[in-house]
């Protein structure tokens, strides 16, 4: 008989035990509103940050800088023919006449070859 309280004993604290950890949280969820339930959040008056850019170089390769390299590399009357997502393509006359050349679509506008 003494087995069986202690069994039953030690039941109930358990069940206590548990319910008290799930009645917490449930009484905490509880919510008192006195005044505007409505309201959204408070305004926010601090200045939105700047555009995508602002203050910053360009990311790619700048077409005249690669017109310039170019140029240095050669290059009479250097224009941009295409600009592509990997390269920006330069043609041009060189002394062996029509020439190619391509740079690098990243910031510095690394040369990449040369046909």
């Amino acid at each position: 008989m003494m087995q069986f309280l202690a069994k039953a004993g030690l039941a109930v604290m358990l069940t206590a035990g548990t319910l008290a950890g799930t009645v917490a949280p449930a009484a905490a969820q509880l919510n008192i509103i006195i005044g505007e339930p409505d309201r959204g959040p408070p305004q926010d008056y601090r200045r939105p940050p700047p555009g995508p850019g602002y203050g910053r170089p360009s990311r790619g390769c700048n077409p005249q800088l690669a017109e310039n390299l170019a140029r240095d590399y050669g290059f009479r009357r250097a224009r941009v023919v295409d600009i592509t997502p990997r390269r920006v393509i330069v043609q041009g006359w060189t002394r062996r006449g029509q020439d190619e050349m391509s740079f690098g679509n990243v910031r510095g506008c690394p040369a990449l070859r040369r046909r």
